[in-house]
């Protein structure tokens, strides 16, 4: 029997079973889009040659880095909230649960927003969002602005006109 780490060997196994779940968020370099299972792996990939290269890259022009992540992240929220939810007034924090779910997600740390909370009262600074805050949290409803949405609304503010004129 070969001692080479063979596909179906219990250690490849569990292996592929630890690398299939969430890593945890302290252990992630956004940069290197690396996931590292423990501090001592993490260590090991910030002292790495490749991480130092990436690390000079973004030193360059950090905040084109960040404003690029923070346009990423807002964009995938958004979708999120958009897709599953529509116009549903929602708990911010349970919108970014289902964000994170997603094992590829672009991690908040890496954007302009230190916070959930900060991001939601981005979004109702903008315009894009109704945001509540309650004792419980954040509540976010989306506002759909895109033409079919506003044509709807018309046509339905016409039909009312006219029932209530009749």
């Amino acid at each position: 029997m070969s001692k080479g780490g063979g596909f179906l060997t219990p250690k490849s196994i569990a292996n592929r079973i630890k690398a299939k779940g969430l890593t945890k968020l302290k252990f992630y370099c956004q940069v290197c889009e690396k996931a590292c299972r423990d501090a001592n792996g993490f260590k090991c990939h910030i002292t790495s040659e490749s991480h130092q290269r990436q690390m000079l890259l973004v030193a360059a022009n950090p905040g084109r880095y960040i404003h690029s992540f923070s346009d990423q992240f807002k964009q995938d929220f958004l979708s999120v909230l958009s897709h599953s939810h529509g116009t549903k007034r929602m708990f911010a924090n349970q919108v970014y649960q289902e964000y994170i779910a997603d094992r590829n997600h672009l991690h908040m740390n890496a954007t302009r927003w230190t916070s959930l909370s900060e991001f939601v009262k981005h979004l109702g600074r903008e315009g894009i969002c109704h945001v509540e805050e309650t004792e419980r949290g954040w509540y976010i409803t989306w506002i759909d602005n895109s033409p079919k949405a506003l044509e709807r609304q018309a046509n339905s503010f016409l039909l009312l006109k006219k029932k209530r004129s009749s």
